[in-house]
C-alpha cells in the first residue's frame, strides 16, 4: 500500500513532536511524514526512511509552514490523492487515518475533511460571526461542516489543485475556514468524520497572539467572502465585546487580551496581516 503523506508543522516542542511522530507511525496504514519546522531552537533527530525534515528558517505561521508541505505533495504526482496536515501535538488513535479514508472513499466530492476531537461540536461559518461551533448532528460517519479544523485535516489533491492552498495572510487561525469557503464555491464538500479520534490537549501560543489572530483573521475572512456590510457588523460586534468584556469579566472569552483585540482591529483596518506584533507573544 502506498504511504499516506502526512505534514506536521513544528515549533519548539521537541518532546511533543516525538509523541506525534510515534502516533502517526502507530497507524494501521503506512505513512510518509514531512516535518516542516518553524525556526525551532531545538529539533530532535527524527529524520529516517519515513520522516523528512524541512527547515522553514523562522516562525512562518501555521498556514505558510503547511503550504511548504502542501507544495511538496502537489509537486509529486506519485504521492497519492490525499495529504494529511497536523500540528506537532496531535495524537491520532491507531485507526484514525484508515477510518477517515474509508469514509472518504464513498464521497467523490469531498475535498477537505478532519478527524473527531471528541468535543461533540461541529464547526460552521456564520456570515457575520465567522467560524463558530454548534452541537454535532451525527454520532458516527461523515458530518458536513462549514470548515475542517486543523488538529488533523485531510485535503484532496484535486481540490488543492483547483482552489489553491492556504492564504498566507492569515498566518494562523481561520486559514482552514477560508480554504473551505473557496472549496465550497468550487463545488467541493468539507466534512468531519465522527469516531475517527484525535487528541490535541495543548495550547502553545500566548493569549495575546491568539486573541489578536482570531479577531483580525475573522474580520478578514468575513470581508473577503461576505462583503463590506457583513464585516462592518462584525466589527461593531467586536467593539461591543471589547467594551462588555472590560467591565464584565464573566463575558470574556478564554483568550481574552484587550491589547491583542485592539491591535487586531487596528491592523485589520490598516491592512496589516501576517504574524502578530512581537510583544503579543510575551504578554499573557
Amino acid at each position: 500500500m502506498q504511504p499516506l503523506t502526512v505534514v506536521i508543522v513544528h515549533r519548539d516542542q521537541p518532546e511533543r513532536l516525538l509523541d506525534t511522530i510515534d502516533a502517526f507511525r502507530a497507524q494501521d496504514i503506512p505513512v510518509a511524514i514531512t516535518i516542516v519546522d518553524n525556526g525551532s531552537v531545538t529539533i530532535p533527530p527524527v529524520e529516517a526512511d519515513d520522516v523528512t525534515v524541512v527547515l522553514g528558517g523562522a516562525n512562518l505561521g501555521f498556514g505558510p509552514a503547511a503550504n511548504i508541505g502542501y507544495r511538496r505533495f502537489l509537486a509529486d504526482p506519485h504521492a497519492g490523492d490525499w495529504v494529511v496536515l497536523a500540528p506537532h501535538d496531535a495524537l491520532p488513535e491507531p485507526t484514525c487515518l484508515s477510518h477517515i479514508l474509508g469514509v472518504l472513499a464513498e464521497r467523490p466530492r469531498a475535498g477537505l475533511a478532519c478527524a473527531d476531537v471528541g468535543d461533540g461540536a461541529t464547526p460552521v461559518i456564520d456570515a457575520y460571526l465567522g467560524g463558530i461551533l454548534v452541537p454535532a448532528s451525527v454520532d458516527a460517519g461523515w458530518e458536513t461542516v462549514g470548515h475542517p479544523h486543523g488538529t488533523l485535516m485531510f485535503a484532496r489533491r484535486a481540490c488543492l489543485d483547483e482552489v489553491g492552498i492556504f492564504d498566507e495572510r492569515y498566518f494562523a487561525y481561520c486559514e482552514e475556514a477560508d480554504l473551505a469557503l473557496r472549496a465550497r464555491a468550487a463545488g467541493w464538500e468539507s466534512g468531519l468524520v465522527r469516531g475517527a479520534m484525535v487528541k490535541n490537549p495543548y495550547v502553545g501560543s500566548p493569549s495575546g497572539a491568539i486573541d489578536y489572530l482570531q479577531l483580525r483573521n475573522t474580520l478578514l475572512m468575513v470581508r473577503e467572502h461576505f462583503g463590506r456590510y457583513h464585516v462592518f457588523i462584525r466589527l461593531c460586534i467586536a467593539l461591543l465585546q471589547l467594551g462588555t468584556g472590560a467591565i464584565r469579566p464573566a463575558r470574556r472569552g478564554p483568550y481574552w487580551h484587550p491589547d491583542g483585540r485592539v491591535r487586531g482591529i487596528v491592523d485589520f483596518l490598516r491592512g496589516r496581516f501576517g504574524p502578530p506584533p512581537a510583544h503579543l507573544y510575551t504578554k499573557r
